[in-house]
């Protein structure tokens, strides 16, 4: 039964697992693992701080110590003298005396050595920790940074699929049926068309109609009667009438071909034969009677 119960609750849970990840936004969840990645960087940094300042604090009771067994080694040696001056001069209750605080910082020297014998030991130690702190710090906030700037990239490419469907649903809706009411590209390009040529036949029949021609002559009629009022005009005052140079250089052509022409020639294609020519059978009258 136990077993049934952790299969059931190992295959539930990968389910929801699923599912959750399924209709997870990716957008949030970048922002989650940014968040993570800075909450862990912050805490390194935390913790190569600490191993930072113990490497600082061994320093300093190093330091403490070397200065406290150089001390202790001066009042040692002092003691040293005091005693053999006193025993040089005889008095033996201060060599004993100088003899015994000799000893005392002697016995105290022997203990500062081992003291920073362990503090030197402890300080390489705290120096090494602290190098690699820094260096993790260091490599974590590379990959930091990294993680950073590829957000920027990521962010880009999960936009860019939303935006790619956009397109693709906007092109699709104007060759494919959307729906009854939203006509596609194509159909509205079909009725445009459709009406366009419509109007053009109907404007091809009103130009070859009869009511047309009728409007076509009576407009030349009203430009002709305007012509005419215009050179009325202008000879009231005193100009030449429109078209009268070209009409006087037709006049002077028909002269110079009645000049050059034969005797009862005609002039002119359009004109017909005068009767300069007499026929045979008159030529055969009388003078009288052809008069």
């Amino acid at each position: 039964m136990m077993k049934l119960m952790k299969r059931w609750w190992a295959y539930t849970t990968a389910r929801l697992t699923g599912r959750f990840e399924d209709t997870a936004d990716p957008k949030v969840q970048l922002e989650q693992a940014i968040t993570e990645a800075q909450d862990q960087h912050r805490r390194l940094k935390e913790q190569a701080a600490n191993v930072i300042a113990n490497q600082k604090q061994t320093e300093m009771r190093l330091s403490r110590a070397l200065e406290d067994f150089e001390k202790v080694n001066g009042n040692a040696r002092q003691a040293v003298l005091m005693a053999d001056d006193a025993s040089k001069a005889g008095d033996q209750a201060k060599m004993t005396e100088y003899t015994t605080a000799a000893e005392a910082f002697a016995n105290r020297m022997i203990g500062l050595e081992r003291e920073i014998e362990d503090l030197k030991a402890l300080h390489q130690h705290s120096s090494q920790a602290s190098e690699q702190a820094r260096t993790a710090v260091s490599q974590n906030s590379t990959l930091l940074q990294r993680k950073l700037s590829e957000r920027q990239k990521l962010l880009g490419q999960l936009d860019q699929p939303d935006m790619q469907d956009r397109m693709n649903t906007a092109m699709a809706s104007l060759t494919e049926t959307v729906g009854e009411d939203v006509p596609t590209f194509d159909q509205i390009r079909e009725k445009i068309e459709s009406r366009y040529a419509k109007a053009k036949g109907m404007a091809e029949l009103s130009e070859s109609s009869v009511e047309s021609k009728m409007l076509e002559i009576e407009q030349a009629a009203r430009n002709s009667e305007a012509k005419g009022r215009l050179d009325e005009i202008r000879s009231q005052l005193g100009l030449p009438a429109a078209g009268t140079t070209g009409a006087a250089e037709l006049q002077s052509k028909i002269e110079d071909l009645k000049a050059s022409a034969p005797a009862g020639a005609p002039v002119d294609p359009g004109e017909p034969a005068t009767e300069a020519t007499a026929s045979p059978a008159d030529s055969a009258l009388p003078a009288d009677e052809q008069s």
